[in-house]
């Protein structure tokens, strides 16, 4: 069986910027566990664990799923929290891309007929940047912290491929593999 999840990677220089946020954070918040800049990815669907006959399937319904999209840009920017301020158990870094939200929902309508369910969250795209084993300390201190990156803007990455990657969980951390790349249509 394989963990696996569909997703968009993020450009290396965006990942750089997001990395270097972080360092100037993390000694000021306490109790997370952060994300390894290699791993920083926007999720279009968590899948779970699939046998590897699936691959192909998934590889040829995500072809599908992306066919009437042409190559597009995210932006990231800012920091937030899930689910909120005051329970805080998710960092992340927030997205913007006029097509993501279409393009979440065709993956979405195609791997339901192979068994998995839609989401009933409201999408919002966001690359997660750290997690919290237990609530975190101060609200309000944490509040303040995110106040001063609300409008940073860390770049753009462009969306020319989604990928199906597999996560092999380790001790340090999850650690992922590309199992087949899908390409946009080009302009």
């Amino acid at each position: 069986m394989i963990r696996a999840f569909i997703g968009v990677q993020i450009a290396p220089e965006v990942r750089a910027r997001i990395s270097e946020a972080i360092a100037q954070l993390a000694p000021e918040i306490f109790g997370i566990r952060w994300v390894r800049e290699e791993n920083f990815h926007f999720t279009l669907k968590f899948l779970g664990l699939i046998e590897e006959p699936q691959i192909e399937l998934i590889s040829n319904a995500l072809a599908q799923a992306i066919h009437p999209f042409r190559r597009f840009t995210i932006n990231a920017k800012c920091f937030g929290v899930f689910p909120d301020i005051k329970r805080a158990r998710v960092l992340w870094v927030g997205l913007e891309g006029s097509d993501m939200p279409a393009l979440a929902k065709s993956v979405e309508s195609v791997l339901e007929p192979f068994g998995f369910p839609s989401e009933n969250r409201i999408f919002r795209p966001h690359l997660t940047v750290g997690r919290w084993r237990d609530p975190m300390g101060s609200q309000q201190q944490l509040e303040g912290k995110l106040k001063l990156w609300k409008n940073f803007e860390f770049g753009e990455s462009a969306v020319d491929e989604v990928v199906l990657f597999q996560s092999v969980l380790k001790r340090e951390g999850a650690v992922y593999r590309s199992l087949k790349a899908v390409p946009l249509a080009r302009d």
